[in-house]
């Protein structure tokens, strides 16, 4: 991108970032009162900077460097990537990714997830007595041997486990939510297990799992369901493209960014007349006199004020 656009890879990364935000606050307000069915969980693993065993020995390492997890909760029904948090394995997180899902959901649910610990307590905090909820407890062969130790175990069976509620047992199930990670993994290149285009900032990695959501619930047809899980799920009602992305982001800087510059036009306290103020963003003031009426003044500014700017940037 950097050598299509002739901009630096800081302004590149800068800009990403703010679509990330603008992609996380925009799914925030959007992915609310969903009419969700039956939904599952899941944690897929990665790192930023460098891996755990490595963080001690890594130079100028940050404070978040080592392993982060993302956890993920997708409706059965629609392919709604629902709620997602990006934090560690442990509990606290999973009491603030279970209340953040419980949040977002407009009726009760059939929940599912592996037997991660945490879960249990989480679920339990968030949603109380209010949720058909299971555990699906996968059951691992021996350990791969040593040249295919990035291969995870083999799987050869698995117990169903309901613990809140009446779980109906047929739909106790990971599947869609395992299969949503590998869509992540495949994705965005800073999940694979083995690269050199892992995140180097936390803040770059949760922007880049917000514009793969974005991405994702809003732009691209799930091949079964053949319109987009945010159709689906009834929180849009047409096809989005990239440029609704990018529309959406313009209006996001428009809401939380202060212009550039911005002009005040302002009556002298003494004697007749009006000044214009020129506040720029960084705080500096520019006034410009000689105006004797307002009117004099917007009349400068619609007609004239283009042209100062240019002199004065």
């Amino acid at each position: 991108m950097t050598r299509l656009t002739g901009c630096s890879k800081n302004t590149v990364a800068k800009l990403l970032v703010e679509a990330g935000h603008a992609c996380a606050a925009y799914q925030d307000k959007a992915l609310r009162k969903l009419p969700c069915k039956r939904v599952q969980m899941d944690e897929i693993w990665s790192f930023v900077y460098a891996k755990n065993d490595n963080v001690k020995d890594a130079k100028r390492a940050p404070a978040t460097a080592g392993d982060v997890w993302t956890w993920t909760a997708i409706c059965a029904d629609t392919k709604l990537i629902v709620s997602w948090l990006l934090g560690s394995r442990d509990m606290d997180a999973a009491l603030a990714f279970t209340h953040d899902l419980e949040s977002r959901l407009a009726n009760r649910v059939q929940l599912t997830s592996d037997g991660h610990r945490p879960y249990l307590q989480a679920v339990e905090a968030a949603f109380a007595d209010q949720v058909d909820y299971a555990m699906l407890i996968k059951i691992y062969g021996a350990d791969p041997q040593a040249e295919t130790r990035y291969s995870p175990a083999k799987c050869i069976g698995a117990e169903k486990q309901p613990k809140i509620g009446s779980p109906d047992d047929k739909h106790i199930s990971t599947s869609y939510v395992e299969r949503s990670n590998l869509t992540k993994r495949m994705h965005m290149r800073r999940f694979t297990r083995l690269t050199n285009a892992f995140s180097k900032k936390v803040e770059n990695h949760a922007a880049a799992i917000a514009l793969h959501t974005m991405y994702y619930n809003f732009v691209r047809i799930h091949q079964t369901l053949r319109v987009t899980p945010a159709m689906a799920a009834g929180v849009t009602d047409k096809l989005w493209e990239v440029s609704d992305i990018v529309e959406m982001l313009e209006q996001w800087e428009l809401a939380n960014f202060k212009p550039e510059y911005q002009f005040v036009v302002r009556q002298y306290k003494i004697g007749k007349g009006h000044s214009i103020s020129v506040l720029w963003r960084g705080g500096e003031v520019d006034t410009i006199f000689g105006f004797e009426k307002e009117d004099d003044a917007l009349q400068w500014i619609k007609e004239k004020s283009q042209a100062w700017l240019l002199e004065h940037k």
